[in-house]
């Protein structure tokens, strides 16, 4: 286990920490606890690349009952244990309800991980909603310990978000991590930090959930175990925003540019409602792509015309959540919020229903227990279930059919992908209900989403394609400028990109704020002295990104990281030596990921990735050692395939030795590659040169080092005549390369 005080790792059968001395607790969860959920569970066992280990950016929490050891001496050894094995259900509960799992159970609390092993694009805010979600009910259980025991019973939590290696799994689901200890042990401090009934994070959490909820910045504090003085927050509540538009739109949306074709489809069909021939319109786009956008802005194009909009979303931890987007429309369309008394609700909803029509006045117990407020005076009747189901569809058929009576109005659906299984059903019947009125139903939802309804002919799709070069640049230049000293940067942006909307965005974002950027948004310039440098792949993106790749089964996964490994472009039959499958079920793999637009067919046995930043999150998730092992698997294929060309292939061979960690045979091909660049490119010559000294030791034992050394700084010198080499490097690779020739003799 890791400590739950600092996170070090313990020696097996320790009773204390090294790292910090605290008293290691060896109780477990009882048995019926489970550490993951079942729902979980087989999503993880399905695929065997996760049980094998994998780097996943993650948020950790850490939730302890403060003076534990106090609380226990004041009741009964029985009473304790009962109370406790409460108090982890309750923790249990919370964590699996979004989709986290219970690492460990650390006798007077738990650690839990959001993102791993599965990953999830908004592990953060998960983790979040969970946190807040188990203080109200540990709130809760704390006042009826004190009514009961007289226990002063409150619980603290702390957050942190990182990297952690997941490690080996078990037939029984439970999980093992080997984490890094900086990740998980910044958690535990923020916990220790925390007062009693409170949720602290990381500066590292904050900057990833601040958007989404109600903060109350700390300030520093000298951690023990840190170098530098490290900021925390305070998680109070709920925020306004829920999504990523929902950010946008309070930071103030970007251009909204190319997607003029879309909106004229979705006007066509509004047009197509209004003469009461309704239409239902689907927006299916991989995530970042701007569907959320299309469907606002034309949403506010309706407004404009005096037509309603009715929306309901999907959250992606709401499939527990029954009924959550049906239930958003229907208040819309009666006009309430879950912030308004019973009554109220009731009454507004009355009305509106008494003016539809009186066919809709037997509904109205039904509509009040649907939203959560039965009149205590009339409850609904108990019915079997099957029975209710069909009374529930009958009844949003007629109301439908009457709400269309009033004009045309839009109703709004939004993230399918994320749908609980009872919305899907109503969902069913409101495709079915809205033809032949004047309503028009939208519906957004990633690729994978399918639906039996797709094929009713008053159904339509569009396909949102990402966002073309000139687009791309449009908006880029909205977000930076256009100042010349950005020319090379945006150029790097709009390839790593690949139009999509979001990650444009994000990595313009985090260059304005921790990049060489200097000025203000639509206005910023190269700090003077800056070069473009390497752009990193923001969190956000890279969670988007690992949750995409995790949802592919085992074989696509494992396919998609050999290519990685490759390289953004790769042969087919060099992709089959490196993935170890069969051609057949290359060939099924290779397609499958081409339908989900990971990969795709340049020409004949040719494959790229579709968006660059895909194949670096695919890399960047995989362990050194299964990289070095396919890189090694890469070399080979490379050196052995049957043609005359290995002096053209000599870089890329030595790059994948390299990368394998053989390093005295990445030199020798290094050197041949620049053997061969001497005279057509003598500044690349000089570089992979170069490249040759840095991978072999100072003093290389074998001879062939030796002499490669030695040739390495013959032709750094040779080259010194026509390419760039200062005086001082020539000097010091000069009495390099004489050492290593005094010493052969």
């Amino acid at each position: 286990m890791n400590c739950p005080g600092c996170g070090q790792e313990a020696r097996s059968g320790a009773r204390f920490c090294d790292g910090c001395g605290r008293t290691l607790a060896t109780a477990v969860a009882p048995s019926s606890i489970p550490y993951t959920p079942r729902h979980l569970a087989e999503k993880i066992l399905r695929s065997r690349s996760a049980l094998e280990g994998e780097r996943k950016q993650v948020t950790v929490l850490f939730a302890d009952v403060k003076g534990s050891m106090e609380l226990a001496e004041q009741v009964d050894a029985e009473s304790w244990h009962h109370i406790l094995d409460r108090f982890f259900a309750v923790l249990a509960d919370g964590v699996h309800r979004f989709e986290g799992t219970v690492n460990q159970y650390t006798g007077d609390g738990i650690m839990a991980l959001f993102g791993a092993p599965i990953a999830h694009e908004d592990h953060a805010q998960r983790a979040c909603h969970a946190a807040l979600y188990l203080r109200e009910r540990l709130r809760s259980y704390g006042q009826e310990l004190r009514r009961e025991h007289g226990l002063n019973f409150s619980v603290r939590m702390g957050l942190n978000t990182g990297p952690v290696v997941v490690g080996k799994i078990g037939d029984d689901a439970r999980m093992d991590y080997t984490a890094q200890g900086h990740t998980v042990g910044l958690a535990a401090r923020m916990e220790q930090l925390a007062e009693p009934g409170a949720v602290y994070m990381s500066e590292a959490t904050a900057d990833v959930v601040r958007d989404y909820f109600d903060l109350e910045e700390l300030g520093e504090f000298k951690l023990k175990g840190t170098s530098a003085p490290v900021r925390a927050a305070a998680l109070r509540g709920p925020g306004q925003g829920t999504t990523r538009l929902d950010v946008s739109r309070a930071r103030g949306f970007s251009r909204f540019v190319g997607r003029g074709a879309e909106m004229e489809k979705l006007e066509l069909a509004l047009e197509d409602a209004r003469s009461g021939n309704a239409r239902v319109v689907g927006v299916s786009a991989h995530a970042g792509t701007g569907k959320s956008r299309l469907c606002h802005e034309f949403a506010e194009r309706c407004v404009e015309l005096g037509i309603p909009v009715l929306r309901g979303r999907a959250l992606s931890h709401g499939r527990h959540l029954p009924l959550l987007p049906i239930l958003e429309l229907m208040r819309a369309f009666f006009g309430v919020s879950e912030r308004d008394p019973d009554q109220a609700v009731r009454e507004k909803v009355a009305g509106r229903l008494v003016l539809l029509g009186d066919e809709l006045r037997d509904s109205l117990p039904l509509f009040f227990d649907l939203l959560g407020v039965p009149d205590p005076d009339h409850p609904l009747p108990d019915a079997d279930p099957m029975l209710r189901r069909a009374e529930i569809f009958a009844s949003l058929r007629r109301l439908l059919r009457a709400a269309a009576r009033e004009g045309t109005a839009v109703l709004l659906i939004e993230d399918l992908q994320w749908i609980d299984e009872a919305s899907h059903d109503l969902l069913d019947e409101i495709v079915e209900a809205v033809a032949g009125t004047d309503l028009m139903l939208l519906l957004n939802f990633r690729p994978e989403y399918r639906a039996a309804w797709s094929d009713l002919p008053h159904y339509g799709e569009i396909d949102l394609m990402p966002l073309g070069e000139v687009e791309s640049a449009q908006l880029l230049s909205d977000l930076l400028g256009g100042d010349e000293s950005l020319a090379k940067l945006a150029q790097r942006i709009q390839a790593q990109t690949a139009g999509n909307p979001f990650f444009i965005e994000e990595l313009g974002r985090a260059l304005a704020e921790d990049g060489p950027l200097e000025g203000v948004r639509g206005a910023y310039r190269l700090a003077r002295g800056a070069g473009a440098g390497e752009l990193a792949v923001p969190d956000s993106v890279q969670a988007l990104l690992a949750a995409r790749i995790d949802r592919q089964p085992e074989r696509e996964k494992h396919v998609l990281q050999a290519a990685a490994v490759i390289g953004k472009h790769c042969a087919r039959d060099l992709l089959a030596r490196v993935a170890q499958l069969p051609p057949p079920e290359l060939d099924d793999a290779l397609a499958a990921l081409d339908d989900a637009e990971f990969l795709e067919r340049e020409s004949e046995g040719e494959y790229a990735f579709r968006h660059p930043l895909t194949q670096e999150v695919a890399y960047d998730a995989q362990l050194r050692e299964s990289r070095a092992a396919l890189h090694a698997r890469a070399a080979e294929a490379l050196r052995e395939a049957p043609d005359d060309r290995l002096d053209d292939r000599a870089a890329l061979i030595a790059h994948h030795l390299e990368s394998a960690g053989e390093r005295n045979e990445a030199a020798t091909w290094r050197g041949r590659a620049a053997a061969r660049l001497s005279a057509s490119n003598p500044d690349a010559a000089r570089d992979s040169w170069r490249r040759v000294l840095t991978l072999l030791d100072e003093q290389p034992e074998d001879e062939p080092s030796a002499q490669l050394l030695i040739s390495a700084c013959t032709s750094i010198l040779l080259l010194s005549f026509v390419s760039g080499v200062s005086a001082g490097e020539a000097m010091s690779v000069y009495h390099r390369g004489r050492a290593t020739a005094e010493a052969l003799g």
